[in-house]
């Protein structure tokens, strides 16, 4: 499923098409929504933003296009009227005069005024979304020190939406190699400086996904590793899917766990094991 940092770059390329244009012609497909295709046709795009997992396209009618992925969905941008070669199936369809957004095998989409878009259940539980511009490493570490998080596991944690929205599965495993921290520890048992890393690793590691298109290891990693033309998959992660492979810190194997049915990757030397990995996360 993507994560915040290619949601956030999908609503970088839409809004760079869509951004204060007027929509002249829509197609949508799903049988519920039909109904609003008068409506947004000639309607003025005033944003595309990226709320946690899910985008939303804000109209100067006072609606409000959300889709959320999940797995399958994919947006696509082009000149207008040259549909992209895929064998996704169309669910929503944006045309200015010169440019066109495609919304392709989406399930999740809906059309909402201002008052449903408050209520929407999903939206609603979101915390702080981990690619907005003023969210502070000190705003990740009052999450991490709330009593709502704090004796939760990281492993389980940093999955959870309502703890901060964006992050998903490869995040938590490269955000937690890089904080140097067991997956089963809890933010309770770790001091202020751990605390505060782990902060600014949640930060910097998304941003860095985000600004690379979806490597997250530093850069005089990815470099070397590319110098000795190595390919994509090898240097983009830290640990993520690298089971049985050597790190990169100290050529200790990677280690591949199972917890509440989600994979995640970690080094049992650079992220020392507080609880054995069949413990209860």
């Amino acid at each position: 499923m993507p994560e915040g940092p290619e949601i956030k770059r999908a609503a970088d390329k839409i809004a760079a098409i869509l951004d204060g244009e007027v929509i002249d012609r829509c197609f949508i497909q799903p049988a519920g929504l039909r109904r609003y295709r008068p409506v947004l046709t000639g309607a003025r795009v005033e944003a595309v933003r990226p709320r946690g997992k899910a985008l939303l396209t804000r109209f100067d009618n006072g609606l409000t296009l959300y889709s959320h992925n999940q797995l399958y969905g994919r947006w696509y941008t082009t000149r207008r009227d040259k549909p992209p070669s895929t064998n996704r199936s169309l669910r929503i369809a944006l045309h200015t005069n010169t440019h066109s957004a495609w919304l392709y095998s989406a399930s999740e989409i809906a059309i909402l005024d201002d008052d449903a878009l408050q209520a929407h259940p999903f939206l609603q539980r979101l915390g702080p979304d981990i690619l907005d511009p003023s969210l502070h490493w000190r705003d990740i570490l009052h999450q991490l020190q709330s009593p709502l998080f704090n004796r939760r596991s990281l492993a389980s944690l940093y999955l959870d939406q309502h703890f901060i929205a964006g992050i998903g599965n490869y995040l938590r495993t490269e955000i937690l190699f890089f904080a140097g921290l067991s997956p089963w520890a809890k933010p309770i048992e770790l001091s202020l400086a751990e605390l505060g890393k782990l902060a600014r690793c949640t930060l910097t590691v998304t941003q860095r996904a985000y600004q690379t298109g979806g490597i997250t290891n530093p850069v005089k990693y990815h470099r070397q590793l590319k110098s000795q033309g190595k390919h994509r998959e090898v240097y983009r992660f830290a640990t993520f899917e690298r089971d049985g492979k050597a790190c990169y810190q100290c050529d200790t194997r990677i280690k591949r766990v199972e917890i509440s049915a989600r994979r995640l990757y970690y080094c049992p030397q650079c992220q020392s094991v507080i609880r054995p990995p069949d413990s209860t996360a």
